[in-house]
């Protein structure tokens, strides 16, 4: 707690010689220890509180300048120590400003009023006239936006989210804002109502309104040349630079917006980058991407997407307005110049190329290649399941994870494969199989939600679903076997007994987290009865969740292998078991070997020679070798106890 005392006569005296003024000088308090020789062309008004200032600010170029304030007109302001403030062509008011903060070459900083600072906006996601909208707040997580935005179903939920938001906006609401230690703010603009955390560094903004900056030590927030933004929040770790202009957005960890960017109405959640092109009304999951000049994402559902050039979507139809929206399930691409007319649904790592306007609905063909060609949109189903750039998404996403903060606001599941992906393929085979029967093996082309699928795509597809359901299932059971402990067949069927609560039926993508439907609608149900009234008991079970991901997963698994392959691992035999051992090693080296042919198509079209040597190809054998070897091991521990049931 800092000891704050009055000015002495002597020291007022020597501020009026500096060329300092106060509307009275009884408002003004000092800690102990200030000096006025750093204090010069002040004008105090209102209540004021000055640190001490001893620290010296060394700038590129060898520049050094002592802390204390200069040129500068201030109300009601409090001063940490060491802070240097200097050529305020406005003012400063209502503020309190923490130890060693740098402010230079601003025109105005100022609290006006009872303010939130940003929380409690209303964004009007995906309906950009409005029904969707999610109430924005310092630790809005994807999970919970999420909620918020697609469960308009259900209005007591709604509205039991959107009150504990708002109560936490009113918990953070004052007519004070604060600058938190060691800030950077220089050469900078209009910046009304907002409240900036410790470390931000904010260089040549044009004008902030109405927003947080939850900059800290451990992630600094960066705000660059000419950014513009009203109505906002900006979590730790971001970078908003380069002309960028946004208005009523939620801006998550660690994103990357620049060169001239533009946002309206829109959320960014962990590690999103934009560049260049637009959004408007769009929900951005982690991982979303867009860099390109031309590309305009607007009112569609996105997360580990990566938007090619020129991309677009439309959700006007010129009858009722812009009221349509669309879904990218994750992981799924555009092409350059690529168009989706809104409303559409793109299944999960998919790839969309072309003009598309008769709202497909893939949700159940992962992984497909969705082309048109003479208007006409035709559906490869699976084909990203053996393409080497699936594969290298998949590992590049937890490696480019920037988010150093050690509190994670999003709960993120950079799995490929899981019960939300494997479930879809085995509804998509089912779906391939019943076009088969009913049109006939000889038919050239399937008919399928005013797309086409032809025959070879449809074989080809179903003997990749086939491979990777194999793949995940056979995955999930190792896993199982080779971290348990058992000496007899009936101690394995006991370790093997999935013991989590949720992980039957259905499951969901929630904003980049994977869980099962009926947990997550038990929180859902939690909230509407108004049995969870605190946002931090939310933000606890969601974490709960997405901890127990690999228990859900299990017990998701053990149901599936009996529903596949009719095998009940509580009664399996050591053969049964070793069976699906063996169909799991197949399934994995096949898929590999495709991944492996891909890559090297892709190396015959480039002036690359050395394949072999290439590391991603290198982690392809290697991912062979290592697979191959934990197979065997499986086996192993199998057939040492076979001897005991024959």
């Amino acid at each position: 707690m800092v000891n704050y005392r009055r000015l002495e006569a002597s020291e007022i005296e020597r501020l009026q010689a500096q060329m300092c003024t106060a509307s009275d000088w009884n408002e003004i308090e000092v800690s102990e220890g200030f000096s006025t020789d750093y204090v010069s062309n002040v004008r105090f008004s209102g209540k004021i509180r000055l640190g001490v200032f001893r620290k010296e600010f060394c700038l590129a170029g060898g520049i050094r300048k002592h802390s204390g304030i200069y040129h500068a007109t201030l109300h009601d302001v409090t001063v940490g120590d060491d802070c240097l403030i200097e050529n305020i062509s406005n003012y400063i008011a209502n503020y309190t400003i923490g130890r060693g903060a740098f402010i230079e070459n601003v025109d105005i900083i100022l609290t006006d009023g009872p303010t939130a600072f940003g929380n409690g906006v209303q964004v009007s996601v995906l309906n950009e006239t409005g029904g969707n909208e999610v109430v924005i707040y310092d630790r809005l997580s994807a999970q919970v936006a999420y909620a918020m935005a697609v469960y308009r179903c259900r209005p007591e939920l709604i509205s039991g989210m959107r009150e504990m938001a708002m109560r936490y906006a009113a918990s953070v609401t004052s007519s004070m804002g604060t600058i938190g230690d060691d800030v950077i703010i220089v050469d900078s603009g209009y910046v009304k109502n907002v409240r900036i955390g410790d470390c931000c560094r904010i260089e040549g903004a044009a004008r902030l309104k109405n927003g947080s900056i939850n900059s800290n030590a451990s992630a600094p927030v960066h705000i660059g040349i000419g950014v513009v933004g009203d109505d906002f929040i900006i979590s730790s770790g971001s970078s908003i630079t380069d002309g960028v202009t946004f208005s009523r957005c939620f801006i998550g960890q660690a994103c990357r917006l620049g060169h001239n960017y533009s946002a309206t109405d829109s959320l960014f959640f962990s590690n999103c980058q934009g560049e260049n092109g637009e959004a408007c009304a769009i929900f951005a999951g982690p991982f979303t991407v867009t860099h390109h000049k031309s590309t305009l994402l607007i009112a569609g559902m996105f997360s580990f997407m990566n938007a090619g050039s020129g991309s677009n979507q439309s959700n006007h139809m010129y009858k009722l307005g812009p009221i349509h929206h669309g879904l990218l399930e994750r992981g799924a691409k555009t092409a350059s110049d690529s168009y989706i007319l809104w409303p559409a649904k793109i299944g999960a790592f998919s790839l969309v190329m072309g003009r598309h306007v008769c709202h497909q609905d893939t949700r159940d063909l992962p992984f497909s290649y969705l082309i048109e060609q003479e208007s006409t949109s035709y559906i490869v189903p699976g084909a990203n399941l053996k393409s080497v750039g699936t594969i290298r998404d998949a590992k590049k996403w937890p490696q480019r994870d920037g988010r150093t903060d050690p509190d994670r606001l999003d709960c993120i599941n950079f799995n490929l494969l899981s019960p939300y992906t494997i479930r879809k393929m085995i509804k998509g085979r089912e779906l391939l199989q019943s076009l088969q029967a009913v049109s006939g093996d000889r038919s050239d082309t399937y008919s399928f939600q005013s797309g086409l699928i032809r025959r070879s795509s449809l074989q080809k597809g179903l003997r990749l679903y086939s491979m990777a359901i194999d793949k995940f299932l056979g995955n999930s059971l190792i896993t199982r076997i080779m971290n348990s402990s058992f000496s007899t067949l009936d101690e394995l069927h006991e370790a093997l007994r999935p013991t989590a609560s949720h992980g039957e039926g259905e499951w969901i993508d929630v904003g980049g987290m994977i869980v099962p439907d009926n947990a997550f609608n038990a929180l859902l149900d939690h909230v509407e009865n108004g049995t969870v009234s605190d946002i931090r008991v939310v933000e606890a079970r969601l974490r709960e969740m997405h901890e127990n991901y690999y228990a859900y997963e299990w017990k998701w698994a053990y149901d599936a292998i009996r529903d596949c392959y009719g095998i009940d691992l509580n009664t399996a035999s050591v053969g049964e078991l070793a069976g699906l051992v063996n169909r799991w090693k197949e399934s994995v080296i096949s898929l590999d070997n495709l991944i492996y042919e891909d890559a090297r198509k892709d190396f015959a079209l480039s002036s690359m020679s050395d394949f072999e040597s290439d590391p991603f190809v290198a982690s392809v054998r290697d991912h062979i070798k290592d697979k191959s070897a934990l197979g065997e091991l499986a086996l192993g521990r199998l057939e040492s106890i076979r001897h005991l049931v024959e």
